[in-house]
């Protein structure tokens, strides 16, 4: 092997392990730290490595695996979940952006043909780089992060049509307005185009028909092997081969491979071709973030400063207009409207590979593709910066406003009970409470979240629990007990402190992380503490058991004395906890008394005798 290619394949991965998780640290997202490699080793950065071409040649591998799996994700019943948002939000929004986009290029000189292409190829928004971003924040689960990945989902299918509409518009096959007579209209070659199209379609369906009908068999034949690897390798060879015969037809490898994608969708081995495939696509759509990183031009950077950061300041707006208006049509709040915007205001990944087909077609020159290319890295690069500014004065101002339109007035205060919290942890506190007529009353700091709740006919108010003022509304004087069921565990605290200063005579019951946040409340006085996965994994870990062979009074009984054991020695442990060395001894100790418990095997007899009769 050359080893100027093991040179470069060195700097590439030591580099990629230092400034990824750098980049992550500071919540800029993976795909930043890629670009920031590539710019770092290309030849405008340190000039170490100037095959950027080669390297992108063999990273487009990436985008292959990417739609690959958008593919497998093609389940008819997420897909009916959300057909809304993708047939109605995604939709509009890339005619809608594609049209704006279109007509400012028109505006700024270009013709039809290129305008159209530019246009649809902006209309696009990076799919790794927001759906990274919204898990990071945990919010794909969210209002916004479901409407966000929708619209992504229907981008990333529309790449396809994108594939195929771009080949037609080179000067030789494209409509062009001006020459458009329909006395001339040459209806022999406009059937010669549509029959290769028929040509595809009919392969596509042939594909999708038998992959479905015999795919299931192959893999079972190979998943008896329980060779893994044999396993992988028939994934990648299904990928490379369905992509072989769609470049042989003369259409995408893209394609190809989210045709592969959707054959497998409906079957039961998808989850272990996914699990499979994934480590390939992450590995080379890293790749190719930092081909595209080398390939930045900084000298056209430079040169062209002013247009660039113009283009960059009209691709955000334009798609951050288009989106917030869809997003409001489509009942997003305040809030979750603001998040969906900004995260997909920026250009996408398969844009490097459309604008690398429109120069291959010759429909953009190759210093109009260097500066799109550019425009399109400028734009992803900047989207983190924009996310950190929402987050930090955008949403505050919302969630001020929100404050301001008596959110947070409390109609009852009289109640013995104040929950501060409601989230998966809270609401089964008083789903229990209120089963038996206890009076509750629920505060809570997400809009949405009590928008949800007040659909179901709970009342719930707007507030956050450490603002004094909103505790005495809630009758926080009067009330019996306060239960702190907040996630963030210094939030916790913070009530916690408020509420011990203000209202001793107020009990507190609160949620704890783990055992240092534990002991941080044992210290903050509270009345009683509970860890918030402790139970639910104790039970989880009896069900194992069960599952294994033991009898199930015998493994109740060892749960109960881990328990009551866990429970001893948190409390006795809070004597160590300013003493790392003291703390570990203890916790060795501890140990070694658990498993002399729970490894005195007695027999069945004598657990019954031990438990009563249980």
């Amino acid at each position: 092997m050359d080893n100027a290619f093991l040179f470069h394949a060195f700097l590439v991965l030591a580099a990629a392990c230092i400034v990824v998780p750098l980049a992550g640290r500071f919540r800029l997202g993976s795909v930043l730290g890629y670009l920031t490699v590539g710019v770092l080793l290309g030849p405008f950065g340190m000039g170490l490595i100037n095959n950027a071409q080669e390297i992108m040649h063999f990273a487009e591998f990436g985008i292959v695996m990417v739609l690959f799996l958008i593919g497998l994700e093609l389940e008819p019943n997420m897909l009916w979940r959300l057909r809304r948002f993708i047939l109605g939000l995604g939709v509009l929004q890339v005619i809608f952006s594609t049209v704006l986009f279109t007509a400012l290029m028109l505006f700024l000189g270009f013709n039809l043909n290129i305008a159209l292409a530019v246009g649809m190829i902006l209309s696009l928004s990076s799919t790794a780089l927001v759906v990274q971003m919204l898990e990071e924040k945990n919010l794909m689960q969210t209002n916004a992060g479901e409407s966000a990945f929708s619209v992504l989902l229907l981008q990333d299918i529309a790449v396809i049509p994108m594939l195929v509409i771009l080949p037609l518009l080179v000067a030789d096959n494209a409509f062009k307005l001006s020459d458009f007579n329909l006395a001339k209209l040459n209806l022999t070659s406009l059937f010669a185009g549509s029959s290769h199209v028929f040509l595809v379609l009919g392969v596509i369906a042939v594909l999708i028909i038998l992959g479905r009908c015999f795919s299931h068999y192959l893999f079972r034949f190979i998943a008896k092997s329980n060779l893994r690897e044999v396993f992988t390798a028939a994934s990648l060879a299904l990928v490379v081969g369905v992509t072989l015969l769609m470049q042989l037809l003369g259409v995408s490898a893209a394609l190809g491979a989210f045709i592969a994608g959707v054959v497998l969708a409906s079957s039961e081995y998808k989850h272990t071709v996914e699990t499979d495939i994934a480590p390939f696509k992450g590995l080379l759509l890293g790749l190719f973030f930092i081909s595209v990183g080398m390939g930045m031009n900084f000298h056209l950077l430079v040169s062209q400063s002013g247009n660039l950061a113009m283009a960059v300041l009209a691709l955000v707006l334009i798609k951050l207009l288009v989106l917030l208006i869809l997003g409001r049509f489509f009942n997003l709040k305040n809030i979750q409207n603001m998040i969906f915007g900004v995260a997909l205001a920026q250009g996408g990944e398969f844009a490097f590979v459309l604008f690398k087909l429109t120069s291959d077609l010759k429909l953009t020159t190759s210093e109009e593709t260097a500066f799109f290319n550019l425009l399109i890295a400028l734009s992803m690069a900047v989207t983190p910066f924009l996310m950190i500014l929402n987050d930090s004065f955008i949403t505050p101002r919302f969630l001020t406003k929100n404050a301001d339109q008596n959110f947070d007035v409390i109609e009852e205060n009289d109640n013995p009970v104040i929950i501060a919290g409601y989230g998966r942890f809270g609401q089964i506190i008083g789903r229990f409470l209120t089963a038996q007529r206890v009076a509750v009353t629920i505060l809570e700091t997400d809009p949405d979240q009590i928008d949800l709740l007040k659909r179901f006919n709970r009342k719930v108010y707007y507030g956050d629990a450490s603002n004094l003022d909103l505790l005495k509304s809630a009758g926080a004087a009067k009330a019996k007990l306060l239960v702190v069921a907040v996630d963030e565990p210094e939030k916790v605290l913070e009530i916690v402190n408020l509420v011990k200063k203000e209202f001793p005579n107020l009990k507190i019951f609160a949620r704890a992380r783990n055992r240092r946040h534990a002991y941080e409340l044992y210290k903050a006085g509270v009345d009683y503490f509970r860890r918030e996965t402790f139970d639910a994994s104790l039970v989880m870990a009896e069900e194992v058991m069960k599952s294994l062979g033991k009898r199930a009074f015998n493994v109740r009984f060892k749960a109960q004395q881990f328990m009551l054991h866990d429970e001893r020695s948190l409390e006795d442990s809070f004597e160590f906890f300013e003493t790392e060395d003291d703390l570990i001894s203890f916790s060795r100790k501890t140990v070694q008394e658990l498993e002399t418990i729970l490894q005195s095997d007695l027999d069945d007899e004598e657990y019954i005798k031990a438990n009563d009769g249980w």
